[in-house]
């Protein structure tokens, strides 16, 4: 892996979720949704929905979830997880969930995700915010708000470097300065 560089800084990075806040308003206002349930993937996407419930002034405390026995590639990749505890603050039935995460790629972290909030409910709905979408998707999953699209090469990896301040880091696989 190469040394990884700046790819968006703090600023911009502030910026992406300014513009995911908004567009998150008006998705629940068109969707006439008031009391949503917000949810992080750990360790990015907490970071994350962090900010967006702050700047949205959500009043139902904030959740988050530990996905790492859920990946279906998890023995393939040679994950070593640290596993935090998962915490939903009330149930999901019939509620409307926002889940955030970081990036998504593959969409193996979401289908991962989805299963367990599956575990824990049945939601009304499940709206998903990214901060990075990018290309390489391997499961018919897409964003409903994001705060950057890139398309990238199969070499590249971003990373969401944090929680103070929120920077997104590129480098290449297999390549060494």
């Amino acid at each position: 892996m190469s040394t990884p560089d700046i790819w968006k800084d703090a600023a911009a990075v502030a910026a992406a979720i300014d513009t995911m806040t908004e567009r998150l308003r008006e998705r629940l206002k068109r969707r006439g949704i008031e009391h949503p349930l917000m949810i992080g993937i750990h360790t990015g996407g907490v970071w994350v929905a962090e900010r967006l419930y702050a700047r949205l002034g959500l009043t139902e405390p904030l959740g988050h979830l530990d996905i790492s026995f859920y990946r279906d590639d998890f023995s393939r990749i040679g994950m070593h997880p640290q596993v935090r505890p998962s915490y939903l603050p009330v149930g999901v039935d019939d509620r409307h969930l926002i889940l955030v995460d970081d990036v998504l790629q593959s969409g193996r972290t979401i289908r991962a995700a989805l299963n367990v909030l599956f575990d824990y409910g049945r939601p009304a709905s499940v709206t998903l915010a990214v901060l990075l979408d990018r290309d390489g998707r391997e499961l018919p999953i897409a964003a409903d708000v994001a705060g950057f699209a890139a398309g990238l090469g199969a070499d590249e990896q971003i990373k969401l470097n944090g929680p103070e301040p929120l920077l997104m880091l590129r480098a290449k696989r297999g390549a060494s300065r």
